[in-house]
Order: structure tokens, then sequence, then C-alpha cells
């Protein structure tokens, strides 16, 4: 819940749970969606794996969103306290509820932050 998830758009902007965000708001407009989903890849089940094996994953979930005809831009999940390193991340709009939670469980995922039409991100959990 204290979590930041910066998302590296044209203008970078951090999203924080429960915290109405006029930035993603304006993203999902240019984009020309009412969601949107911040999904990573990395450290499944919170596991933690090193950096090359990560930054594998992340490539996998990009590919993956490619094939898809997907559109995200990259981002990272960083808490304040550092006790837990970076994980590098994806926004991807215009992506449901149900398709975001069957994306993060095929990569494995414990969480993610999906966003409606109000731009207010949630902490959905699936395990």
């Amino acid at each position: 819940m204290e979590t930041g998830y910066t998302v590296y758009g044209p203008v970078p902007f951090t999203l924080r749970i429960g915290d109405v965000s006029t930035d993603l708001m304006a993203t999902h407009k240019a984009y020309r969606t009412n969601c949107s989903a911040f999904i990573t890849a990395c450290n499944p089940f919170s596991e933690a794996f090193d950096v090359v094996v990560n930054e594998q994953r992340q490539q996998a979930l990009r590919l993956e969103l490619k094939k898809r005809s997907l559109k995200f831009l990259d981002g990272v999940g960083r808490h304040p306290s550092s006790e837990w390193p970076a994980e590098p991340s994806t926004l991807v709009l215009g992506l449901t509820l149900e398709a975001a939670k069957t994306l993060a469980t095929k990569f494995q995922q414990n969480a993610i932050i999906w966003s409606a039409r109000d731009g207010k991100p949630q902490l959905i959990l699936l395990r």
C-alpha cells in the first residue's frame, strides 16, 4: 500500500493505491481507454530473483503484450523503504480487470494494480 508505481510516459507520474490520479485519467483519455493495469513479471510469488532473470521475465511480458496488440508504458514499482528492490513493470492500457488477473497469474504474480475510469488505482490480490 505504501509502494509508488511510477509510469514512464511522455510525462512520468506516480500512482498511489486509493489516490485519484489525474495523470492516469489523462493517459486513459490519450489512449482512448477507460481502464489500465500496472503489472510486473518480476519476482514471481514474491520470491526474489536476480536482475538478469527479472529482465528476461519482463521482456517476456512485453512480448506477450505486443502479441496481443496491447498498448503499454514502462514503469517501476518502488517501496519508499527500499527494503525490496524496485521492480520493472508496465502500465497496460485498456486491459479489463479479468484479463489483467489472467495475465498476472500467467506470470505468477500475487497482485496487480488496476484502475478504472475514475483513475483510482486499486490493489487486486490474486492469491
